[in-house]
């Protein structure tokens, strides 16, 4: 299985702080990769690197190189506009536009001119609604706004928002965090079917869920990456006794 991102050498500061520090890493296509470690450790910011949404953010400096498809992301000729339609991300907190549910999706196939006509964008519509389970119970109330869903459906409908501007690659910061157990198993479950076609990179306080869901999984400690490797080796038999004092509970 080819690489889909590589990262080197990369280091993010916030006002001369350093958040993580030197990481190399690579990611497969069509698998899912879990980034755990202690509040603080930098995951969330490496997440933010490979979207570019740490540009967004004042004083933040990042140094090194990702590249998705063989293309330095971070190139002066790449447009992060356009590379965010190629890397979509869906947050922990589940954040529908203030518009319907037909709306939610059809917002950004409409902003990137990506159909010709009404049919068109019904079918995207219901082909990603479809895609993340949630059809069946929103069919009949599409025009509702997208707030009058469960929390859970709110999250499986911004994940279907997100993929309905066709990336390659989905990136989940704590998608499940303010759900119930429930509905996390249920975004899990959507997960292993997702990443049938979409890359999948997902930061997680939840070692269980990582064990779970993930193909691979990094270890991350003050801003480095200790480990990183199958998920049933690093949970299993971790090389590194900073990662088996995470995973037992010893530290964290």
């Amino acid at each position: 299985m080819a690489n889909k991102i590589s990262i080197k050498d990369l280091s993010v500061t916030y006002s001369g702080h350093f958040a993580i520090q030197n990481i190399n890493l690579d990611i497969k296509e069509k698998s899912i990769t879990a980034f755990i470690g202690p509040s603080g450790c930098g995951k969330s910011s490496l997440l933010r690197s490979i979207n570019r949404m740490n540009d967004t953010i004042q004083d933040c400096e990042t140094n090194g190189e990702i590249f998705i498809d063989g293309v330095d992301i971070y190139h002066e000729k790449v447009d992060p506009v356009l590379l965010r339609l190629k890397v979509g991300m869906v947050f922990q907190k589940p954040i529908p536009f203030p518009k319907s549910i037909y709306e939610n999706i059809a917002f950004g196939p409409k902003i990137h001119g990506m159909y010709k006509n009404k049919a068109e964008i019904d079918e995207i519509v219901e082909k990603c609604l479809r895609k993340v389970a949630l059809w069946d119970d929103v069919k009949d109330r599409l025009k509702d706004k997208g707030t009058s869903l469960s929390g859970g459906q709110q999250q499986r409908l911004c994940i279907a928002r997100t993929i309905a501007i066709k990336p390659d690659i989905i990136l989940m910061d704590e998608p499940c965090s303010a759900l119930d157990p429930i509905a996390t198993i249920k975004i899990e479950e959507l997960m292993q079917e997702l990443k049938k076609n979409y890359t999948i990179v997902i930061v997680t306080h939840s070692m269980q869920q990582a064990a779970r869901v993930s193909d691979k999984t990094a270890f991350f400690y003050m801003g480095h990456l200790v480990e990183h490797g199958e998920t049933k080796q690093v949970f299993e038999s971790p090389i590194h006794k900073q990662t088996q004092d995470y995973i037992s509970g010893k530290v964290g």
